[in-house]
Parts: C-alpha cells; sequence; structure tokens
C-alpha cells in the first residue's frame, strides 16, 4: 500500500518546549570547614546526606565528625551537610586516580593477581621514577596492591586506597608548593599497571600540588565559590584559630556573594565579663556583623553546628513552617548555668547560649546575629530575597516572547513578586501590621497598615528616564513587608482583692 502525500503538506504543527525553571537556592547546606587530611585540597569539599558517611571518611574522633554529629542530632534532622578542607599546615602534592566502580573492583582485582611483573613511571617533586618488577599474584584485595605500589614508591611517595571514593591516592613525601606528584605512565610494552590503577590522566587521574599553611581566611576564600548551594560555614579542626582569624573570615562572610552565615562557638570566660572589650564576642558585635552568630559553650567546642541544624530544617515552601531558635533544644551539648549578670553580659554582646533555668529546663538563648539581628529574620530575608529575584528571574527566562516595556509588562513583574511575597505570609515570615517607618511611596504612608504583610509599587513606565527606556530597564519596583516576628518574652500582672 503506498504511504500517500505526507499530512504535513496540510497541517504544520511544531511543539515547542518552554525552558525549565530556575530552581531557588538551597537555605538549609552547611559547610563544617575542617584540616584533617581526608579530603584534598584538589577537591577541597565533599557532600554528606548522613552522618554515617562523614564517620565512613574522618572517623568518629575527628572535629569534623564530632560538628556533624551535632548537626544531624537535631530534630526534626537536616538533610545536606559538606565538609570542607582547611590546610592549617603545609600540604603534599598527590596523584588521586580516577573512581574505579563497586562493579569494576573485582574485575580490577582479577587483573592485577595475573601481573607478576608490573611497572610504571611517575613523577614525584618534579623528578621522573620508574618501578618495576611489581608482583601483585598474592594480593587479596585492592589495599593489598596498593600496599605493593607504597612498598616500591616508599623512598619517594606514599599509596593508599581509598576504599570509600574508589580510588588509589599517591602522596610525596614533602610538602609545599614544590611538592607535586604526577605523569604516571606505563612501560613501553608489558602490563598497563598505571592505566589499571587509573592513575593517568586519561583514565581521570588529577594530581594536585601541595600548598603553605593557610589561614582560615584563606580556606574560606577558596571554599565559597566552589558551591553556591552553601548557606551556612563554621570551622571544626584540630589547628587552633585565633580571635582575629574568626574576624576576617566574618568581615569576608559580610560582604560575599551570594549570602552565607558563619557560625562560630567560643568557651572563652571574657566573653561573660561586663568590663570586657577585646573579647571575641564583644568584637563581633562592636563591628555590627549582621551575618555572623556565636554561641558561649563551655562544653562543647562545635556546639553552633547544633544551632545550623535547627535551623536549617526549615521548609520555606510549607505553612507557618518558621521558627525562632529562642527555646529550642540542643542534642549533645550540654547546658551552661549563668548568673544573671553573666546573662546579661552575653544578651548585650548579641551572643546565644544553650543555658539552664531554674524551673529544670535548658534552652537556647537569644537565637541572634552579632549585630543582634535575630537569626531567623536574617535567614528568611535571605531567602525572600533569593526568592523574588528567581521568580522575577524565571519570568523573563521562560517567557516565549518578551514583557514588553510598557505597565501591562511591568504589571506582569508586579504580580510576580506579590506571588514571592505570598509565600513569604505563608510560611510566617510576613504578616499584616502596622507600617512604623516614615518612609512612604506609592499609595503607602506612614503608619498605614499593611493588611496583606506587604505592599508593592512600581511607577508608570511614563515616569523613566529615556537612558533607562533605551536600555531597557524595568521602573523600580519597591516593597514594604511587615515581618511577623515572634514573641520571646511575657508580662503579666497578677491584681489580688481581699
Amino acid at each position: 500500500m503506498a504511504q500517500g502525500l505526507a499530512v504535513s503538506d496540510v497541517v504544520q504543527v511544531t511543539v515547542n518546549l518552554s525552558p525549565l525553571a530556575i530552581p531557588t537556592r538551597n537555605f538549609g547546606a552547611l559547610c563544617v570547614v575542617g584540616d584533617s587530611d581526608v579530603i584534598g585540597i584538589g577537591t577541597r569539599i565533599r557532600q554528606y546526606s548522613s552522618l554515617d558517611g562523614v564517620a565512613s571518611d574522618f572517623g568518629t574522633s575527628a572535629p569534623e565528625y564530632l560538628a556533624a554529629d551535632l548537626f544531624f542530632s537535631q530534630s526534626p534532622q537536616p538533610s545536606i551537610l559538606y565538609v570542607g578542607r582547611w590546610a592549617s599546615g603545609a600540604t603534599a602534592g598527590e596523584l588521586v586516580g580516577g573512581v574505579v566502580g563497586s562493579t569494576a573492583q573485582a574485575t580490577l582485582l582479577s587483573t592485577l593477581q595475573a601481573i607478576t611483573t608490573g611497572g610504571m613511571t611517575i613523577t614525584v617533586d618534579s623528578s621522573p621514577h620508574t618501578v618495576s618488577s611489581l608482583d601483585f599474584s598474592g594480593i587479596t584485595n585492592l589495599n593489598g596492591a596498593a600496599t605493593v605500589l607504597d612498598t616500591a614508591l616508599s623512598s619517594w611517595a606514599d599509596c593508599a586506597w581509598d576504599g570509600v571514593q574508589g580510588q588509589f591516592v599517591i602522596t610525596s613525601h614533602t610538602a609545599g608548593p614544590s611538592s607535586n606528584v604526577s605523569g604516571a605512565t606505563d612501560p613501553g610494552s608489558g602490563a598497563t599497571l598505571a592505566t589499571d590503577l587509573k592513575l593517568t590522566t586519561a583514565q581521570g587521574g588529577v594530581s594536585t600540588a601541595g600548598v603553605t599553611a593557610e589561614d582560615p581566611i584563606d580556606a574560606i576564600t577558596a571554599i565559597v565559590p566552589l558551591n553556591g548551594d552553601i548557606y551556612g560555614f563554621m570551622f571544626a579542626a584540630t589547628a587552633s584559630i585565633s580571635d582575629d582569624d574568626y574576624i576576617d573570615v566574618a568581615a569576608y562572610i559580610e560582604g560575599a556573594s551570594p549570602s552565607h552565615i558563619f557560625g562560630i562557638t567560643s568557651g572563652a570566660s571574657a566573653i561573660l565579663d561586663p568590663a570586657s572589650t577585646t573579647d571575641l564576642g564583644f568584637m563581633l558585635s562592636d563591628a555590627g556583623y549582621s551575618r555572623t552568630f556565636y554561641q558561649y559553650s563551655q562544653s562543647s567546642a562545635y556546639a553552633a553546628a547544633s544551632i545550623f541544624g535547627r535551623a536549617f530544617t526549615t521548609d520555606f515552601t510549607a505553612q507557618n513552617s518558621l521558627i525562632t531558635l529562642m527555646f529550642k533544644q540542643e542534642p549533645g551539648v550540654t547546658a551552661e548555668s549563668l548568673t544573671e549578670t553573666q546573662a546579661a553580659t552575653l544578651k548585650t554582646k548579641h551572643g546565644n547560649v544553650f543555658v539552664n533555668y531554674m524551673n529544670s529546663a535548658a534552652i537556647i538563648q537569644h537565637g541572634v546575629m552579632a549585630d543582634g539581628t535575630f537569626f531567623d529574620e536574617r535567614q528568611g530575608t535571605d531567602w525572600l530575597q533569593n526568592q523574588v529575584q528567581t521568580d522575577l528571574f524565571n519570568l523573563l527566562y521562560t517567557t516565549p516572547t518578551k514583557i514588553p516595556q510598557t505597565d501591562a509588562g511591568v504589571h506582569q513583574m508586579v504580580t510576580t513578586v506579590e506571588k514571592s511575597m505570598d509565600a513569604a505570609v505563608n510560611n510566617g515570615l510576613v504578616a499584616p501590621g502596622v507600617w512604623n517607618s516614615t518612609l512612604q511611596f506609592g499609595l503607602l504612608k506612614a503608619f498605614q497598615t499593611l493588611p496583606k504583610g506587604y505592599y508593592v509599587f512600581a511607577p508608570p513606565v511614563a515616569s523613566q528616564s529615556q537612558a533607562d527606556r533605551e536600555a531597557r530597564k524595568a521602573p523600580t519596583i519597591q516593597c514594604a513587608i511587615k515581618l511577623a516576628g515572634a514573641v520571646h518574652s511575657a508580662n503579666v500582672a497578677i491584681n489580688v482583692n481581699r
């Protein structure tokens, strides 16, 4: 039977798929920065979804694990943790082989067991070295293969099998910028050992030169650009960190983009001294840092991880989901017993503490940043900024034609911003209230009630300058929002009459 003429000659149909909208940023991801040598400088960060994953890599005594334990011990439990690497001392150059998948490991073991005269050439500290006559016939696992190669390289480097990541790692015996391992190649004939172990560039081998000892600020500035999804940062390391180092990091976080927050734990007694003006708490508060918080704790060096864990479970898409940190718990952290003077001093210096009360309760107090801003308002407004930004970007990005530079087009943008504000009302960040400000724009007047909790205004397109119109800019959209706040204290007067 003849197929006949194409139907498209009469009816032409095309399907145009709109681009996928850009997701909003995650405001529940913490990065614990430590100095254990588990993560190489070339990698810098790893992501974990459970405490077990951290334990597999770091064991159960490393600072990174102890901080992760506090983070994941919160209820409800947060879901994403990153661990970053700080080179508190000079590091050795290393060659990290390509990943050997779990199913390929058995095949690799069989291949290696058949090699009795293996060899390879590798460059360590810029000098090539050749090893030969390597006998792998007696090995029973890939750790055994690493031991054979480690023995052969023992004058210049170490070799280990990373069973968690599925990689062979060769590390130089030296440290610093001149320390390096690279150039693994197979011999001209015979066994292809370098290729089998995935130590060649073609097989995914990556070389990273050593570095000199870093200051904490160096580690943070190296890690922040690697993953824009990370919102919170803290340190958990064996090396000590000075107050000046913390101030340097706080200053950087304050101006970094996109927005981040930084958490510190300190047990320095001077923080509780009302006469002290040189302690970390006073200096952070005096500097007015709105993106750094600190917790006083004598019992736990990483108590701030628990604050992160509790705050980072907030679901901004759910109804009435925002929390205040005041009155919350810190599983795994021993509560402090403070005098009234010490508690008042800590409040003046905008610090936080997990503290005992005389009624046998223990609570987080006060849940503030170093400038006195409440943590939930800092996190919430950062989320709202990103929500508005993302929603407007998606409006422009997913519109198949264009948003016209007309009042009707600007109205689409205003409507989009209002949808973002509705989400803020839904999750409890914004609520109806009185605009207690003298700032006025559009129809908004001082001390006017905002029945929806917000007001969004854009001026007519006709009011734009010619330069802005030619540059295709939208008129500035202004928003007024009333934060819902939270109750932290109460006064009750009981009048008795006989």
